[in-house]
C-alpha cells in the first residue's frame, strides 16, 4: 500500500515509518523521501511489497512552501539551531527579492548542509555535527524549476519552490539571503507535493489510526 501522510512538525520521518508499521500490523514500512523533523507536509510511505515503489517516488520532483527569516543564520540553517551570525537587513523591495529568484531558477551545484540526514562513514551527518565534528558533503547537482514570492516584510519572506530531487531547501533559503546581502534561515517548511502527491490528498496520523481497517484509506 502507498499512503500519503502528513508528516506533522516534531516527527523525523523515521518515527512516522516506525507509527504506521505499529498501527497497520505491516512487517515492512518504509518511504520516499526524508523530511526535516522541524518541517510538515507530504511524506510518502510504503508498505509490504509497495515499498519497492518508493525508489521512483523519491525521484519525483517536489514542491515546499517556506518562510525564510533575515538578519540572523543558525549552525542548522533552521528555526532549532543556534544563532552563529548576524547581519544587517537592506531595504529590500519585490523587485530585489524576484531577481535574486531569477538567478536561482535552473541547474546549479549545491553542497547538502551538516545537520543533514545523509550518511558519512554509515553514521548519521547531523549526528557527527551534534558531536562538534565538521562535516563537508560533496556538492551535488540539482535544478530549481520554479521560485515564486508569496509575501514579504522587512525580516522575512515566504516563498514557494518546485525543485528537484536532492535538492535543500535549508541551503536555498541561505543562499536567498546570501545574495540578498545579509544571512538568514528558515523558520518553517512544509512540503506541498511529491510528484502528484499533494498536500491537499494527505492523511493525518491520527486518521489513519482510526480508519486503517477503513475502504477510506
Amino acid at each position: 500500500m502507498i499512503l500519503n501522510v502528513y508528516k506533522p512538525q516534531g516527527w523525523t520521518s523515521t518515527d512516522v515509518v516506525r507509527k504506521i508499521k505499529y498501527i497497520s500490523g505491516s512487517k515492512k514500512v518504509g518511504h520516499g523521501g526524508t523530511l526535516d523533523p522541524f518541517a510538515e507536509g507530504v511524506l510518502i510511505i510504503g508498505t509490504n511489497k509497495d515499498t519497492k515503489s518508493l525508489t521512483s517516488i523519491t525521484a519525483m520532483d517536489k514542491s515546499y512552501e517556506a518562510v525564510l527569516v533575515l538578519g540572523a543564520s543558525t549552525d542548522t540553517l533552521d528555526h532549532t539551531g543556534k544563532i552563529i551570525q548576524k547581519k544587517s537587513i537592506p531595504n529590500l523591495n519585490k523587485n530585489d527579492i524576484t531577481n535574486v529568484f531569477r538567478k536561482l531558477i535552473g541547474s546549479s551545484i549545491q553542497t547538502p548542509p551538516q545537520f543533514s540526514a545523509k550518511k558519512v562513514n554509515g553514521v548519521r551527518s547531523y549526528k557527527l555535527a551534534r558531536q562538534g565534528k565538521k562535516v563537508v558533503h560533496k556538492p551535488v547537482p540539482i535544478h530549481i524549476n520554479s521560485l515564486d514570492l508569496l509575501d514579504f516584510d522587512k525580516d522575512t519572506i515566504r516563498f514557494s519552490v518546485s525543485c528537484s530531487k536532492g535538492t535543500y531547501i535549508r541551503v536555498l533559503g541561505s543562499d536567498i539571503a546570501n545574495l540578498l546581502n545579509t544571512v538568514g534561515y528558515l523558520k518553517k517548511l512544509i512540503r506541498t507535493a511529491i510528484g502528484e502527491f499533494s498536500c491537499e490528498q494527505s492523511k493525518h496520523i491520527s486518521e489513519l489510526e482510526i480508519k486503517w481497517k477503513s475502504i477510506e484509506i
